[in-house]
């Protein structure tokens, strides 16, 4: 089975294997690029999603993970005042060069480097969500209360306040 994804799916799955945790990549036929064609593709709720959105951290130039629910927008306010980070965007040959993997498959974890990690309180409404798996057609189902140890991140909260 692991055999059979595309190369950078089959390093998630070697990541989470390789870690004991029972999560099973899969590749399927619909986009999952972004949280509404994941949730679309997976037959989940947008919320279910958790994307994985790489920052750039503006004094350090390092890499900072945020996997937020997909219904969430982000506050990078919220996340200065609760962590000191000021992020800001990061391109895509950034995110590629740092974390490994392109936008719109970006994972949770398994990257090439141990970054900074943010999660989004939000998902552990969840009793299941699914995140990216390093294609923008491979995801992987996990119980959110696992994130913080597959990942090393601290829960922060960072979502917008809907008005």
């Amino acid at each position: 089975m692991t055999s059979q994804l595309h190369d950078s799916a089959r390093r998630v799955q070697t990541f989470l294997t390789a870690r004991g945790f029972p999560c099973e990549v899969r590749e399927l036929p619909g986009s999952t690029r972004t949280a509404q064609e994941a949730a679309a593709t997976i037959g989940c709720s947008v919320a279910q999603i958790a994307k994985s959105l790489v920052f750039a951290e503006a004094s350090s130039g390092e890499a900072i993970l945020v996997v937020a629910s997909g219904e969430n927008r982000v506050d990078l306010h919220k996340i200065e005042r609760a962590t000191g980070l000021r992020l800001g965007r990061a391109d895509g040959r950034f995110v590629k060069a740092k974390v490994g993997f392109a936008i719109g498959g970006i994972p949770p974890a398994g990257h090439d480097t141990a970054l900074v990690t943010l999660l989004d309180p939000d998902l552990r409404d969840h009793e299941v969500v699914w995140a990216a798996a390093g294609t923008p057609f491979a995801v992987f189902a996990v119980d959110p209360c696992q994130l913080e140890a597959m990942t090393g991140g601290r829960w922060v909260e960072l979502a917008e306040d809907r008005g």
